[in-house]
């Protein structure tokens, strides 16, 4: 908590110039208690209908980042796909615990289902991605799609996911957890998430989708992680 928010003032790396395609935000309806959640997009195409669209969620522990730190990314991926990327600036914890994040990253989705006309993505390919946190949330984003049957998901892709608290319970091998990431940094996110630390008893696999005990009806999946990851 001492360095919180001078983590989260940090600059992020700017948006790449044109001729690349350039980031613009908007407002949206979030989830429960939010009625103004910000999203940034990148459209490679505007006229043109019927595009494939992402949905991105951003790294950080659950506890830090915005869509910024990933723009110039997204504006490569999306000129290479024709991909219109939507990326969701959700509430951070320990403010606002679980479910917030993933109400607001929820919510995202139905936006995009409902304004899929309006900027030209085909319903049917609309995918989720996600990086460390961001992929965590993404694959609870897909569980709980599935379960209500409300928005389809084409596809997900999970880098590095942060799926499990159980991995704080888990002492790692020494060789894992040694960058960037560590034991105690875990131990902050999903503490800062679940407003408690982690228990071996079951919390809602929402708020960690490793919990899940049915995998089936989710939509094809490609996870990556490194081996010097904690997540590994």
């Amino acid at each position: 908590m001492d360095n919180l928010q001078m983590i989260r003032n940090a600059q992020f790396p700017p948006a790449l110039s044109p001729p690349a395609v350039q980031p613009q935000e908007r407002f949206i309806a979030g989830g429960e208690g939010n009625p103004k959640l910000r999203v940034v997009f990148v459209n490679p195409a505007p006229e043109r209908p019927n595009k494939p669209a992402i949905l991105h969620l951003h790294g950080g522990g659950l506890v830090v980042g915005k869509p910024e730190v990933a723009v110039p990314e997204l504006q490569q991926l999306s000129a290479e796909l024709g991909a219109l990327i939507v990326s969701v600036d959700y509430r951070l914890a320990p403010e606002h615990p679980f479910p917030a994040g993933l109400d607001d990253a929820y919510a995202a989705l139905g936006w995009l289902h409902q304004a899929a006309v309006e900027l030209g993505v085909d319903r049917k390919r609309i995918a989720v991605m996600g990086e460390s946190a961001g992929a965590g949330l993404a694959a609870a984003v897909s569980l709980r799609a599935r379960d209500r049957g409300e928005w389809p998901i084409r596809f997900q892709l999970l880098r590095y996911p942060m799926l499990d608290d159980r991995t704080v319970l888990r002492l790692p091998p020494a060789h894992v957890g040694t960058f960037i990431w560590n034991a105690q940094s875990n131990a902050f996110g999903w503490t800062s998430l679940l407003g408690r630390k982690p228990l071996m008893a079951e919390p809602p696999a929402e708020a960690a989708p490793a919990r899940a005990v049915d995998l089936a009806g989710l939509p094809p999946t490609w996870i990556g992680v490194g081996t010097l990851d904690l997540f590994a």
